[in-house]
Parts: structure tokens; sequence; C-alpha cells
């Protein structure tokens, strides 16, 4: 199922939180992104339908197999993303996070694959010049 690109956002957001505090709630998700409650328990509703998540009984939220996998499949290029722009690039911390955040979502596998490959070459580069 194709989730649009705020579900994305949320999926991410709910990783992070996940390792950062170990436990996710709507309140945390909504603190988090500056929203409302009503709009995240919408979200949550329609990840929830789509199998990404779980709620239990105090309503805490878990991510799904599926819904992990592609959490972590967005927060992969949201960070190799940001690492191209900003160690690469030399566009500014804020600047490449905050474009990579945009980025991620609408670049093709294809071209993420070779970003992901440029930058192992110059990795391995770097460090053959160390040697």
């Amino acid at each position: 199922m194709k989730i649009q690109e705020s579900g994305e956002n949320y999926l991410e957001t709910i990783l992070m939180l996940e390792q950062k505090n170990g436990s996710v709630r709507s309140i945390d998700i909504a603190t988090e992104l500056d929203f409302s409650k009503p709009s995240v328990s919408r979200a949550m509703s329609i990840l929830k339908s789509a199998g990404l998540i779980i709620m239990d009984k105090n309503n805490q939220i878990h991510l799904t197999e599926a819904g992990r996998s592609k959490a972590e499949a967005i927060y992969e290029r949201h960070c190799l993303l940001s690492h191209f722009l900003e160690q690469i690039l030399g566009v500014s911390a804020e600047n490449a996070s905050a474009d990579a955040c945009r980025i991620e979502h609408v670049i093709s596998a294809e071209t993420f694959d070779r970003i992901k490959d440029f930058i192992k070459q110059q990795e391995n580069n770097a460090v053959g010049e160390q040697q």
C-alpha cells in the first residue's frame, strides 16, 4: 500500500521517538511535530488501518513489521541525504536536514541507490588516501 508523504513522516517520527524514549504515545508525536492531537489521532487511525501500527491497551503506539520496515527505509533516506547534502555538498546542517525531509519522499530508488554508491566510493577513497 502506498502511503502519503505525511504518513511517511509520521512513521519516521514514531521510529525516532521510540529510539529516543523507548515508547511512543500520540501526545509525543503531536509535541514533536507541533500538530494538534486530533490531527495525530486521525493519522494514527489511517496508519492502523493500513497495518503499519498497532496501539496497545495503554495507548502506546508500536510499529508493525511492515511499519518498521517502511519507517527504517525512510529514516535511512533522511540520514543518507542529510549526510550527502552537508558533508559532500557543504550545505548547512539545518538546511541539509530540512531539504532531506522533502527529498526523501520523492527521490527514486535508482537515484537514492546511486547517491548511496557515490558516498561509499567517496568514503573508500578517503580511507585509501589516509593509508
